[in-house]
């Protein structure tokens, strides 16, 4: 259908409101251009995109296409011994809207749901999952993108995303859908007493386990945390963990309101320095240690520590290490390893981490980006026992200490990063003290990321074409050092010495990297849920100096070869 067919189509349509009717109306060509040229895509990581009119928008037509394809998928499933959806959601504009739109959808199907009635963390709903013997979960979330965003996600009966092969058939499902506009929810009243109401007890429930991951509850408390759920659903969950493990929680109380315009903070992604300002000011103020911050929908957190007299942001790799030498040193020193340990990354993950695990015996294996694929790493060790998972992380800000939530889950997190701070205070240690001893004993690692934003239509060619070029010409130096391997995770296959080999254990994905000479590596792939082009960095070094000199030369050759 034309652009032009569709928007007609939109502003007449009987279900499509005076008000969606009127800001679709009132669009520039351009604008009309990005809202229609497509269908917001259900990808891999289900759906995000931007709040408005429009059929490549986010709005309840698009919400209710969505759900009518997972309704089908789950029927298609057959199963008796799981019962209904669990349904959460995060502060967003239209968050609760869409929610309660998901289990009218599904009553439609007959399917039951468990709906929280007000914001919960996405850790939180992954446990629910499993909690209330659920056959699959929704989350309504954009996770860490601006204010003008929401998204769906789904779950399977564990409680992680779908994988791609089962989100491939959710899709064959949704796509069938041709005409979103006409898709009516009118239920009965047996149909509505399908969708029930959670309440605290299950929040209790939650709060109970997660207080079970601590290792060290007998150690000395005298730490003060600021804490920032980011407008979020870390608040109060968060506050109340580390309460009851005994900590000093400080709020950053402006950031504490669950609001969808963000008004208090600069970005509610912990991954940007900006979004720690106001904890720091908090932070000086209280003599604080520690600065926490969770992203909006609380599987994600960021780790500000006080240095020698100042603050410091610790990126996503580096709480990492930090945390794996932790974890896996405890458990050593009090005999909790089990006998056969298994840790899971990403391929972008730093390889630190991966030298710390190896030391304490813990073997590392690599996923795909995206945690849906750790998740489901540990379902099917589970079923073999074969191997026991202790730790689990990707690079950006997420992780996962124990699998009863199957998802990255920033409120496990925050309870083992302040008990990790805590601990090496106790030793007159700093968790950037920790780390200068990881690159003394494993040599010094820098990560980086950049990113390469390319909105609409030429935006999504312009990616396609750098992914494109690297590949049909592989980069054979970078600033002058030798590329040992080049991984095509797209192709399935690796280069190594001349000689093409497959790459096993991966599903296909666009992701390509480079490892060099050096011990570094280099890697770039299309964002998942975001029109950007990302560049990843893992350099290592002899020490601090070194590793940044040469992430600068790498930087500047890469930006030459993709130009």
């Amino acid at each position: 259908m034309l652009i032009k067919e569709r928007v007609e189509k939109w502003i007449t349509h009987v279900n499509v409101s005076a008000e969606m009717r009127e800001e679709i109306l009132s669009m520039t060509e351009e604008q009309k251009q990005d809202a229609f040229y497509t269908r917001v895509e259900f990808g891999t990581a289900g759906m995000r995109g931007l709040l408005g009119a429009g059929s490549n928008r986010m709005n309840i037509f698009t919400i209710r296409r969505a759900n009518v394809g997972f309704a089908k998928y789950l029927l298609s499933l057959n199963r008796k011994d799981k019962q209904g959806v669990a349904i959460a959601f995060d502060n967003r504009y239209m968050s609760k809207e869409f929610a309660e739109e998901s289990a009218r959808v599904l009553a439609s199907f007959g399917i039951e749901s468990y709906v929280y009635s007000t914001l919960r963390p996405t850790p939180q709903l992954s446990f629910t999952v499993r909690e209330k013997n659920c056959l699959g979960g929704i989350v309504i979330t954009a996770s860490h993108n601006p204010k003008e965003y929401n998204g769906y996600k789904v779950y399977d009966e564990t409680g992680c995303q779908l994988v791609p092969e089962e989100i491939e058939k959710v899709i064959n499902y949704v796509e069938e859908v041709d005409d979103e506009l006409s898709i009516e929810v009118k239920l009965t009243e047996q149909q509505e007493s399908l969708i029930h109401w959670l309440d605290e007890a299950m929040d209790e429930v939650y709060a109970n386990r997660v207080l079970e991951i601590q290792l060290r509850k007998e150690q000395a408390k005298d730490i003060k945390v600021v804490f920032s759920p980011q407008h979020g659903t870390a608040y109060p969950i968060v506050d109340e963990v580390l309460t009851r493990a005994g900590y000093t929680t400080v709020l950053v109380d402006e950031q504490c309101s669950p609001d969808p315009s963000f008004p208090n903070t600069k970005s509610p992604n912990p991954e940007d320095k900006i979004a720690y300002e106001l904890g720091i000011e908090y932070a000086k103020n209280h003599r604080a240690e520690v600065v926490i911050s969770t992203d909006p929908d609380a599987d994600r957190v960021g780790v500000v520590v006080l240095h020698q007299g100042e603050y410091r942001l610790l990126t996503g790799n580096q709480t990492g290490s930090i945390l794996i030498e932790y974890i896996f040193s405890t458990m050593q020193e009090k005999g909790l390893m089990p006998k056969n340990p298994i840790m899971f990354n990403t391929v972008v993950t730093s390889d630190l981490g991966e030298s710390v695990a190896a030391h304490y015996g813990v073997e590392t294996e690599k996923t795909l980006t995206g945690f849906k694929f750790i998740g489901d790493k540990i379902a099917n060790y589970e079923k073999t026992n074969e191997k026991d998972f202790v730790f689990g992380y990707e690079e950006s800000y997420g992780y996962l200490v124990q699998p009863f939530v199957r998802d990255k889950d920033a409120v496990q997190a925050c309870l083992i990063i302040a008990e990790a701070v805590q601990y090496y205070k106790n030793q007159d240690k700093t968790l950037v003290d920790v780390l200068e001893a990881l690159y003394n004993t494993y040599g010094a690692y820098l990560e980086e990321q950049e990113s390469l934003t390319l909105k609409g239509v030429e935006g999504s060619k312009r990616i396609a074409e750098i992914l494109g070029g690297l590949r049909n010409h592989p980069v054979k130096t970078l600033a002058g050092v030798d590329v040992v391997e080049w991984e095509d995770y797209f192709t399935q296959t690796k280069v190594v010495n001349g000689l093409t080999l497959p790459l096993n254990g991966f599903p296909v994905s666009d992701v390509l990297k480079m490892k060099l000479a050096d011990g570094s590596w280099v890697a770039v792939r299309p964002s998942g849920t975001e029109p950007k082009c990302k560049f990843y960095f893992c350099i290592k070094g002899v020490n601090s100096e070194d590793a940044f000199t040469k992430y600068q030369h790498f930087s500047d050759d890469l930006k030459k070869l993709t130009q």
